[in-house]
């Protein structure tokens, strides 16, 4: 055994060395329990939360709590709605879920399930239809991303602000606006994904580039696609060998997972990296819209933010990216690949943005549950 310290700052947050490789990890069909009774949220998370979202203390405590409870309604609530649906959102200003319908007559039920309803004029099924079909256009570089937002009733189209004026810009939103209701917002960047090259000390490398790893699999990890394609060996913070990729795809998707041997083992952990303590993963329920979310990665260690988006196209350099999660979190490079994590629940791997976590920016993670399905892994629960 290289390491008896399960896990320490500036290694993996999901992998220690040990005599476990190996035994019995086979992978399993995806699951994706529902959320655990209230654990106690941690100084450390109240202290990260007070300083990215702005909350006290006793404020963070009742967001989590009603973040949980809105979670746990979503799936009722959608059902309850019927063909009615119209999107759902965490709405930090009651605390409750918000649930949009497009017919009245569906308030009654939407409100017995504890949600709070917005009338609107379009069904998820139309606005999600929009979205598809703007999918199948080929974005120029000034177009930074697209998706429903419920909110607002509206697909929304993100535009680099100082291309807004390029004619292909100009072309892709005039044939968005004939697709159906829509929306153009600016964003300060365009996208990019999070890889980095070799820096000594930290998680994981394949070839030149670092990432972050992400969530533990019976029989590997979870991780961004852009850093490594299928069969790439990976590498530990020391330089010993982990595995390889067993699966990977970018763009399109940016997902991969990693076989773990020679020595490493899974542990159902996410590095705090003395920011917060480090957190134990217990399931993969999906946070709602406007529910709070934090980040872990090899560069910029711990930080939160909120939910922004749901199912937005990224329009990378490298090409288009699907069913992506947007959030305030930032990141930067070598962060790539590293945990989303709602509470205990697990949200999805790094994939890019803009920005720093100097002067602010936007990431997009690849949501967990849609890795665990396309691969057949089970995730590793505390």
């Amino acid at each position: 055994m290289r390491r008896t310290t399960v896990l320490r700052t500036g290694m993996s947050a999901l992998l220690v060395l040990g005599a476990w490789a190996g035994a019995g990890l086979a992978p399993a069909s995806a699951a994706a329990p529902a959320p655990t009774a209230e654990p106690q949220a941690s100084a450390g998370l109240l202290d990260a939360m007070e300083s990215d979202l702005g909350l006290t203390k006793d404020q963070a405590r009742s967001r989590l709590a009603a973040e949980r409870a809105a979670t746990a309604i979503e799936s009722t609530a959608r059902r309850a709605a019927g063909p009615a649906f119209g999107g759902a959102w965490f709405d930090a200003g009651t605390g409750k879920l918000a649930v949009a319908i497009t017919d009245r007559a569906k308030a009654g039920a939407v409100r017995a399930t504890g949600a709070s309803v917005r009338l609107v004029t379009y069904g998820a099924a139309r606005l999600d239809a929009v979205k598809k079909k703007i999918d199948g256009f080929k974005a120029p570089a000034g177009v930074s991303s697209w998706h429903v937002d419920p909110r607002i009733n509206r697909v929304v189209v993100n535009v680099v602000a100082d291309q807004q004026t390029d004619n292909d810009v100009k072309a892709f939103l005039a044939r968005a606006h004939q697709a159906g209701p829509l929306q153009v917002q600016k964003t300060a960047e365009a996208p990019k994904t999070f890889a980095a090259g070799t820096v000594g000390g930290d998680p994981y490398y394949t070839g030149n580039v670092r990432c972050s790893i992400g969530f533990s699999v019976h029989g590997g990890f979870v991780t961004a696609g852009h850093c490594g394609g299928g069969g790439a060996a990976v590498r530990g913070w020391d330089g010993s060998h982990i595995g390889n990729f067993q699966g990977s795809s970018f763009p399109g998707d940016d997902y991969a997972w990693v076989s773990v041997g020679s020595g490493w083992w899974t542990v159902p952990v996410v590095l705090g990296w003395g920011t917060v303590p480090d957190q134990l993963v217990r399931g993969s329920a999906e946070a709602p819209i406007g529910a709070s979310i934090c980040r872990s990665g090899s560069t910029t260690h711990w930080h939160c933010g909120a939910v922004l988006a749901k199912n937005e196209t990224v329009n990378y350099s490298q090409g288009a990216v699907h069913q992506m999660t947007k959030t305030s979190v930032c990141a930067e490079p070598g962060d790539s690949g590293g945990s989303f994590i709602s509470g205990d629940q697990a949200q999805g791997v790094t994939s890019g943005g803009w920005g720093n976590c100097s002067g602010g920016g936007q990431t997009w993670h690849q949501p967990i549950n849609e890795i665990l399905g396309r691969y057949g892994l089970r995730l590793h629960t505390a």
